[in-house]
């Protein structure tokens, strides 16, 4: 099939991946089967979704640029499961696409205009995916790993760190891509927990938690829980609330929400 000549957008935040080494050892990394539900993101013009296929015939496509979605069916046509899914994947329903009885797996070289919303996105239906392997940028990445009291570590860092073990895999430098962006990439593997290592008990109270802390990274917790708590609460907390938000764990976060939330169920009986 001869090759489909498509100008990257800025808009889809379009970066072809190119070089076929790079490309094999993603497929390599991901290594999928017949017995699993494989879903990528961003498929372009298909270079993953070529090596990925053959192991995984069932594998679905989100894309939203509309010009490329007829080019891709035409290439797969071969595969009578392969399926694109027209959409934008802030927007999708990633558990609708989990099939009866296979594990289901999300591959992607996600745009970075719109990649931290994404994850988030993403982290919402980890009770039904097995593993996430994404290429992002590499800070982004580093971000996803980074451990309390280094510069990166934040709210991505927590959350991510929540829900899933987190695995840098490798560099992809800019000259693997056309057009090249101006950053470094890096592929990441998130392999969601079973159960978190301590649950919180309500994920929404320590998302706020979280939030409210790295908005403001820079003053110590007690600026944080003024927002959350009264002055008498935040006094009586078994924790020193003199630290600042990049220091505290993601285990003394969900130690902090879960203090909150019996807090609130406290004052309201």
């Amino acid at each position: 099939m001869t090759d489909f000549h498509h100008k990257a957008r800025k808009r889809f935040g379009q970066n072809f991946l190119i070089d076929d080494g790079i490309i094999a050892r993603i497929a390599r990394a991901v290594t999928p089967n017949a017995n699993e539900q494989v879903v990528e993101i961003g498929p372009g013009k298909g270079a993953i979704t070529e090596l990925m296929i053959a192991g995984c015939p069932s594998l679905k496509v989100v894309e939203l640029d509309r010009d490329l979605i007829p080019w891709l069916k035409v290439k797969f046509e071969r595969y009578p499961e392969f399926e694109v899914i027209a959409a934008d994947a802030l927007k999708v329903d990633f558990a609708a696409l989990a099939a009866p009885g296979k594990p289901l797996r999300i591959v992607g070289n996600l745009p970075y205009n719109i990649s931290t919303p994404l994850i988030f996105h993403l982290l919402s239906f980890v009770g039904k995916v097995q593993d996430m392997h994404f290429m992002l940028q590499k800070e982004v990445v580093q971000r996803m790993g980074a451990e309390p009291g280094s510069k990166t570590y934040g709210r991505l860092s927590v959350m991510v760190q929540y829900w899933c073990a987190v695995e840098y895999l490798f560099d992809v430098p800019p000259h693997c891509f056309s057009p090249a962006p101006k950053v470094d990439s890096a592929i990441v593997r998130l392999t969601p927990y079973a159960k978190p290592k301590v649950a919180a008990k309500d994920h929404q109270v320590l998302q706020e938690l979280v939030t409210a802390a790295f908005s403001q990274r820079r003053k110590t917790l007690r600026n944080t829980l003024k927002q959350l708590m009264d002055v008498e609460q935040i006094d009586g907390l078994d924790f020193d609330i003199s630290r600042r938000p990049e220091t505290i764990s993601v285990d003394e976060y969900v130690f902090l929400a879960n203090t909150l939330v019996d807090l609130r169920q406290s004052s309201q009986s």
